[in-house]
């Protein structure tokens, strides 16, 4: 089986086992310039900035790769690298590139989320047609993405399962009425310290603040642990993000 992606100016081709396409492993990178790079002399900035984008290119053969900007949105991120692949050797060999950059000595990672695609508990119930859809992820290439860790109460979880599908059948009726916010949810149970990765693509960063107000007031939020920190990402091409932070 070929899956095929196609990345804003990029394309690329794998050929997965059909064992691998089970699931995807998804990579979510934030990283940080050191300002003393923005006075380096431009001729450096500009070559360690092609090397960089360079890598991002290549790893673009074996992952689908998204790049956006996060420059004046939070105090200790710059640009953010969204990687999906079929294994996790994949997308820490991409890791292991950029850090053999010499823009990395400049580089520090304050967050990163590892996570994975499943079916869905709860939302295959009312759409079973679609179910394998959700175990890949599909980019609409969105201007914004939002993204934040999740983790529900332990309660949560000791509530029988027909209690839940009500609760989260109110948030798919709610999530509906916002047609303009896509949402890629993915599993970290085992993989990382957060149990969920919510991405959230939109045209309309006023409709995903409506969206989030409205979902406050529903049955599940008390079982809501944790769903922060909160990143508003614009995406944008590598080479635009190394103008953004000075480059």
């Amino acid at each position: 089986m070929t899956t095929k992606y196609e990345i804003r100016d990029t394309k690329y081709e794998t050929v997965p086992s059909r064992e691998a396409t089970a699931r995807q492993i998804v990579g979510f990178s934030f990283y940080r310039l050191d300002p003393a790079w923005r006075r380096l002399p431009a001729s450096i900035k500009r070559k360690q900035g092609g090397e960089l984008e360079g890598v991002i290119t290549r790893s673009s053969k074996q992952l689908m790769v998204l790049t956006y900007s996060l420059v004046g949105l939070k105090p200790d991120v710059d640009f953010l690298i969204w990687r999906v692949g079929t294994t996790v050797e994949h997308v820490q060999a991409m890791s292991a590139a950029v850090r053999q950059t010499a823009m990395a000595g400049y580089l520090s990672m304050p967050y990163a989320y590892l996570s994975m695609t499943k079916r869905s508990t709860y939302v295959d119930k009312l759409d079973p047609d679609h179910a394998d859809k959700r175990r890949f992820i599909a980019p609409f290439h969105s201007k914004y993405l939002f993204i934040y860790p999740f983790v529900k109460t332990p309660e949560w979880y000791q509530l029988p399962l027909d209690r839940r599908q009500a609760m989260m059948d109110e948030h798919i009726v709610l999530g509906n009425t916002y047609p303009s916010v896509k949402i890629h949810t993915t599993y970290s149970f085992g993989l990382d310290d957060q149990e969920f990765v919510l991405a959230f693509e939109t045209d309309s960063p006023q409709d995903f603040l409506d969206l989030v107000m409205a979902m406050r007031e529903s049955k599940a939020r008390p079982y809501t642990l944790r769903d922060t920190p909160i990143f508003t990402c614009v995406a944008k091409p590598f080479r635009e993000i190394l103008k953004d932070i000075g480059g």
